[in-house]
């Protein structure tokens, strides 16, 4: 496979651009200047998503990619037809070669055979996926097949190695997660290179510790994933406090990154204080949301022009698609409560579960569709059929953001009522999240000194 896409990897990109889209509801990329545009290329990610970190990068990076997958995977009904379809190669785990190195070897052959072609494969180093926020060691495959494609090379292009960070936001939360791709500068790997028939281990090794360092600068990591969390909330807690408006992911993630290890240094250095915010945070935080009142809530100012402006536009949006809206929901509800009982139905893990869900949708939906559109076709014939299949796309689409706007109003609804009905509630809150704020600014200062 070369740099030209085949028809079946067109394919699946794009619907894989589809249903991300539909996912998520936002994705960035950051750094695709980092991205060369023609010659052998590994794309090494972090793995903390399960099969929808191989999408994202189908989705995001322009140039096809060989996307090296468990070999159980290629068997799976649904996800092994779209890794067969776009040329996607097998990686054999221990468990699973078993005492048959060729299977390994093989694997080798095909990834050396692909960059000689000038081709791009992505891999995922840890050779694990979980879901807490920190990088597991990293394994030297991407090293081994960079080293074993450049033995004997004298002539071509070098192959880039190249670090992407995948940084999620609520990841299995459908329409509410966000994705960020972080897309690194190449890793030197000229001083590691030697042309030897068989390269040495030690070349292997660096470029790995290397890889490791790399992608550990486009993620952040963390503890847990609560930890994780509460640092997002000390984020916004900073930025009122400067009254800065939201900055680029790049940048949040590089404040979170450089927030983080300041937290590290002040639990060995002053675990008691660190500890009392923490309490102090998490406290502010579970009565904010009980209240309704979190985040930006909490500062509207609810004066009379603007709940009237914003009560007379929404009820308004609201009123106008309410119909088409409904009509989705009738075309759409059956596949979506289905999607949403399998899903819980089925084991899986944390990282799992936006798997699950668009596995599970791809399915479920098109069986639904067929079943109500054959139905549709015995009740009223083909122009009603035609009618049926023009209506899908567009009644869904009213029927989402009908819901994702009457969920804002909920929202909004609560904390407005609940402005009125407790002002000292409202002003207390007020009153503790400026402390959490004088508190982290000392912390902070604390940290620098350290």
């Amino acid at each position: 496979m070369t740099d030209r896409p085949s028809g079946g990897y067109v394919l699946v990109r794009g619907l894989t651009r589809f249903l991300l889209g539909l996912f998520y509801a936002r994705i960035e990329v950051v750094g695709k200047e980092n991205l060369p545009e023609t010659g052998p290329l590994i794309v090494a990610a972090n793995h903390h998503n399960s099969v929808v970190d191989a999408m994202i990068l189908i989705a995001t990076i322009p140039r096809p990619l060989r996307v090296l997958a468990n070999a159980p995977l290629f068997r799976h009904p649904l996800i092994g037809a779209f890794l067969r379809l776009m040329g996607g190669l097998p990686v054999h785990r221990r468990k699973e070669a078993g005492d048959d190195p060729a299977k390994n070897a093989a694997l080798f052959e095909a990834t050396t055979k692909a960059l000689h072609e000038g081709a791009a494969i992505a891999l995922f180093p840890e050779g694990i996926t979980q879901p807490e926020p920190a990088l597991q060691p990293v394994k030297t495959g991407a090293a081994r097949m960079l080293l074993a494609a450049e033995a004997g090379r004298r002539e071509g292009p070098r192959v880039t190695l190249l670090p992407v960070g995948l940084v999620f936001d609520r990841p299995g939360a459908f329409r509410e997660g966000r994705a960020l791709v972080q897309i690194g500068a190449p890793i030197e790997t000229r001083d590691c290179l030697d042309f030897s028939p068989a390269p040495p281990a030690a070349p292997a090794r660096v470029l790995t510790d290397r890889l490791g360092d790399a992608l550990r600068a486009q993620i952040i990591e963390a503890d847990d994933r609560e930890t994780l969390r509460l640092l997002k909330l000390v984020e916004e807690l900073w930025r009122s406090g400067d009254g800065e408006p939201a900055p680029e992911e790049a940048v949040r993630v590089r404040w979170l990154q450089d927030a983080m290890r300041t937290y590290r240094s002040l639990l060995r250095t002053d675990p008691e204080k660190v500890s009392a915010f923490r309490r102090a945070l998490e406290a502010f935080d579970a009565e904010a949301e009980a209240s309704g009142l979190a985040g930006e809530r909490l500062f509207r100012s609810y004066s009379v022009p603007t709940v009237a402006r914003y009560a007379l536009t929404e009820g308004l949006l609201l009123l106008v698609t309410t119909p088409l809206a409904l009509l989705g929901v009738l075309l759409h509800g059956i596949p979506y409560r289905l999607t949403g009982f399998a899903v819980r139905k089925i084991p899986h893990t944390d990282e799992e579960e936006a798997t699950d869900k668009i596995a599970a949708g791809l399915v479920l939906y098109p069986i639904a569709w067929a079943l109500e559109g054959a139905a549709v076709y015995l009740l009223g014939g083909k122009w009603w059929l035609l009618l049926f299949v023009i209506a899908l796309p567009v009644t869904g689409f009213f029927a989402l953001s009908f819901y994702e706007r009457l969920d804002r109003v909920r929202r909004e609804t609560g904390a407005f009522f609940r402005f009125l009905r407790d002002r000292d509630l409202v002003r207390r809150l007020r009153a503790r999240r400026e402390d959490l704020a004088r508190e982290l600014r000392a912390l902070a200062r604390l940290g620098e000194a350290t």
